[in-house]
């Protein structure tokens, strides 16, 4: 049991006392359900892969530290040094993000990875948390003052981040920074006719993915139409779903994770729902409520711009990611390849949401006279 005194003005003790307690409990009540989700639909997918059956789990416990470590670290920074990590870090990534097109893995069709060692890097993870939190800083700045082309600069960077993930291609990951960089935009005091044009630019975009890119079209035709192609994986997740009821089948007695290809990143959600039941579908629906919901609580409680853009930002995005992973595998939207937060498989995944909610923590942490 943690315990720090009121007067302990150590680095600990002031991080525990100024730290959102409950947001931090969500935060590991989620990773914890990722390690036992991963323990249970991983083991499938390598035997297709014949690999060893603890294969995906043993490298995703092997992050998990890492991660842990990441998140506590960076919630113990001040707003001004997690804008200064923001900003090196968004460099970094934007950089290696880039040199995709040119070193990057193919896999399924997409650049998307750098390759270091045993390890295979997304950068563009990466990208998502530290662009919301220069963005921030620059429509900040703007607002500060007006002769300093902040928002100028944060539309330049958008069209440089968006440019390099539609040509990788990744659409489901431009259309989340798309709206997080429009909803802080429209924090930020964006004119109501900038509103309506960049609607129109995003609904102009989407119409023009879907006519333009087969992999989009056949996606949207599917959800619309799930005889018009292959809905295989969207089927078997329903039918887990089905399977589970109430209080599903028990750990490990799932049987659809041995057919879903992709049962322990995109389709996560639907071995919960098999194995664990309705019930436990909704805990977890209810953990990242907390986070989205205590995250907009101490956002509006804010008086320094750049930390209500940046919590607004990071808040979004997480429960964005969230929703588009859960309505894909139930298909209340066309299936998109994204993973459910800190539950999915994947290390750059895991990574990038252990330093995005590090930023998060430290970011909400109550700081006597609005210090920064």
């Amino acid at each position: 049991m943690i315990s720090f005194s009121r007067v302990d003005t150590s680095i600990m003790g002031r991080w525990w006392w100024t730290v959102d307690r409950w947001l931090l409990a969500s935060l590991l009540l989620i990773v914890g359900v990722g390690a036992i989700l991963t323990l249970a639909a991983s083991p499938p997918v390598a035997a297709r892969l014949h690999l060893d059956t603890y294969h995906f789990a043993l490298r995703q416990f092997a992050y998990l530290p890492l991660a842990l470590a990441v998140m506590l670290g960076v919630s113990m920074l001040t707003p001004i040094q997690v804008r200064r990590l923001a900003t090196l870090g968004f460099g970094v990534f934007i950089l290696l993000t880039a040199s995709t097109h040119f070193l990057g893995a193919e896999i399924k069709g997409a650049a998307r990875w750098v390759s270091l060692g045993s390890f295979t890097l997304q950068p563009s993870e990466f990208v998502k948390p530290t662009f919301a939190v220069v963005a921030a800083w620059m429509f900040a700045e703007w607002r500060k003052d007006g002769n300093f082309p902040g928002h100028f600069i944060a539309i330049g960077l958008f069209g440089l981040v968006a440019g390099l993930l539609v040509t990788q291609p990744d659409f489901g990951m431009t259309a989340v920074i798309s709206a997080v960089w429009g909803i802080q935009f429209f924090l930020a005091g964006l004119p109501v006719f900038f509103v309506v044009l960049v609607a129109f630019l995003f609904m102009t975009g989407s119409m023009v993915a879907y006519m333009t890119v087969d992999h989009v079209k056949s996606r949207v035709d599917r959800f619309l139409d799930p005889t018009s192609g292959d809905s295989y994986q969207i089927s078997r997740s329903l039918e887990a779903f089905q399977n589970g009821g109430f209080l599903g089948t028990g750990p490990g007695e799932g049987q659809i994770k041995h057919v879903l290809p992709d049962a322990h990143t995109d389709f996560i959600f639907a071995v919960a729902g098999e194995e664990f039941g309705m019930i436990a579908c909704l805990l977890i629906i209810g953990l990242f409520a907390t986070v989205v919901l205590r995250g907009f609580a101490r956002m509006f409680r804010e008086d320094n711009l750049f930390v209500l853009l940046a919590v607004g930002g990071l808040v979004t995005q997480f429960g964005l990611q969230a929703v588009i992973n859960m309505a894909s595998t139930t298909h209340l939207m066309p299936t998109k390849g994204m993973t459910l937060p800190f539950i999915s498989y994947g290390g750059s995944s895991l990574l990038s949401l252990a330093l995005g909610m590090g930023m998060l923590l430290s970011l909400t942490r109550r700081r006597p006279g609005g210090d920064l």
